[in-house]
Formats: structure tokens, sequence, C-alpha cells
């Protein structure tokens, strides 16, 4: 097969919908592996490894993203079903959720407030924008969610999309080793501590820990998702 025929494939295969997905899964594929390899080293998050060898290849081909979005909506339809299979580990817990809803609860008014009212002040202190510190005030919810909260705040959901996956990857990495320095064993609440602060892959790393730590992280995601799209607004008024 010489060059001009393998040229064809490539312009057929690239302007094909299926491109962006086959493309996803390969990079994912070889993340995941990578990730093994490092004996699960959270700084070679699969997820976010991923992310970069997409960058690089779209960057190297000069692929526009909405050309490459075309196919991998499909794994992007995805999301919503896996975030509500989410609920089948925490059925499993469900007796140890009903007497733990209370401080569940507190936990989570505590984390979405704090969280977003600390990061702002802080950034603030050091002399950020306005828009910048609405971009910011997020970080800790999962993207979709995070990006529209930013955008009806003001701040930018770009901005908002890279700071929300910083801070899963901080969180993953570092979360682990605090509780272990802190000495907290119980599962359930390292759980909602890593979902409240890392989000999604902060929760696939507690799964990796346990069912139940993961369980819980993913319990406090979704909720803390929703108490932020509520209560952020109001904060950063209040704040700002």
């Amino acid at each position: 097969m010489n060059s001009d025929n393998l040229a064809q494939i490539w312009v057929y295969l690239s302007a094909s919908p299926l491109f962006g997905l086959t493309m996803t899964l390969i990079a994912y594929g070889i993340a995941h592996r990578v990730y093994r390899l490092a004996k699960g080293n959270p700084l070679l998050n699969p997820v976010v490894t991923a992310v970069g060898l997409l960058i690089v290849l779209l960057l190297t081909i000069g692929m526009p993203y909405q050309d490459y979005f075309a196919g991998a909506q499909f794994v992007h339809f995805l999301l919503g079903p896996a975030t509500v299979a989410l609920a089948i580990p925490l059925y499993r817990q469900f007796s140890k959720l009903k007497k733990l809803w209370l401080p569940v609860l507190v936990a989570l008014l505590a984390g979405v407030t704090i969280g977003g009212a600390s990061v702002v002040k802080i950034a603030q202190w050091l002399g950020a924008d306005q828009q910048t510190l609405l971009s910011l005030a997020p970080k800790s919810v999962t993207a979709p969610v995070a990006m529209g909260i930013s955008e009806r705040l003001g701040g930018l959901p770009s901005l908002t999309a890279v700071l929300v996956v910083t801070t899963g990857v901080i969180g993953s990495v570092l979360g682990t080793r605090l509780f272990d320095l802190l000495r907290i064993r119980d599962d359930s609440v390292r759980g909602i501590a890593m979902g409240v602060a890392a989000h999604g892959i902060g929760t696939a790393r507690a799964f990796q820990v346990s069912a139940e730590m993961g369980a819980f992280a993913g319990l406090a995601m979704a909720l803390s998702a929703f108490l932020a799209s509520v209560l952020l607004p109001w904060v950063m008024g209040w704040l700002l």
C-alpha cells in the first residue's frame, strides 16, 4: 500500500464521526495501561492522561474540536447513565446512609459554601479580577454543572472547566494521603470528603480504594452539584 492510498484512507477516517469516538477509546486505553503500569499512581489518572493525548492529537492533525466532538459525543452521552449507575453501590450502603443522613447533609452544606467562599476570598486577596473570582467559585463541582454555574454567575466556563479538572487531579492525588495523615479511617467519611472536594475524578479514585468509599463519594458529588447550583449564586452575591 503506497503513501497515496494511506493518505486517502486517513482523509476518509478523519472525516467520519467515528474518528472522534475511536480516538477517544484508544487514548483512554493507552492512558489506562500507563496508569496500571505505574501501579495506580494518582498523578497518572487515566482521564487526565487521555485528555492530554487527545489535545496533542487534535493540535497535531489540526482538527477543530467541533469536528472531533461529532463522534466523541457518543461517549459524552454515556456520562448520564454512568452517573445514574452510581446509585447501585450507594443502594448497597443504604442502611449505613440512613444512620448518617444528618452528618452527611451538614458536611455537604459546609463543603459547598466554605469551599466556594474560601477560594474566592483567597483569590481576591491575591488580586484576581471579578470574572476570575466568579470562574473559581464552582471549581469543586462536576464539570457540566460547574460550567453552567460559572456562566450564570458571569464567569468564564472554559476557565472553570480547566479549574475543575485541576481540582479533581489534586484531590485524587492528595486526598487519600491526607486522610491517612489525619488518621481518618472510615470509608464513608473519606468518600464524602472526596466527592465534595474532587467531584468525578475524586470519585473514580475513591472507587479504587473501596466500594463503600466510592458509593459515598458518588453521593457527595451528585448532591454537592445540586447544592452548589442553589447556594453559590447567593454566596457569591454576598461576598462580592
